[in-house]
């Protein structure tokens, strides 16, 4: 499982690493059970402040996503894959009503949005995937 930070995108550091934890809990990469890496290591492998991957831990567990498990660390929660699921469809709705109401804003018609939408959707089913953050 890889996890990666991108300092310039504006999101904050410890919301990169809570979301990436999420979409790997959602698409089954992490599973009900499961460690998370300790937050030293997570830290480590990342090059960041342990501070910053304890915040985004706390933030899972708040959310029922990690649950401690004494003496081992945070494992996934039985029900994290729903959460993680409805979380990242709520995050691909949010983004899409914005790029829809800047298409609206623009004054591009319906028909104009909905050709721009299965273009690129089309393109995107070609290439390979990639992640997110």
């Amino acid at each position: 499982m890889l996890f990666h930070v991108d300092t310039d995108n504006g999101i904050p550091i410890y919301e990169q690493i809570a979301r990436q934890v999420k979409y790997a809990v959602a698409n089954s990469a992490l599973q009900i059970g499961e460690h998370v890496p300790s937050v030293r290591e997570m830290a480590t492998r990342l090059a960041v402040n342990p501070n910053t991957v304890a915040r985004a831990y706390r933030e899972l567990q708040a959310e029922g996503v990690l649950v401690p498990i004494r003496g081992t660390g945070l494992a996934v929660t039985p029900e994290a894959p729903k959460i993680c699921r409805d979380d990242r469809l709520e995050l691909i709705r949010q983004r899409l009503r914005s790029v829809l109401g800047e298409a609206r804003r623009s004054e591009l018609a319906d028909d104009e949005i909905r050709q721009l939408f299965e273009t690129e959707l089309s393109s995107l089913s070609a290439a390979p995937a990639t992640t997110s953050t």
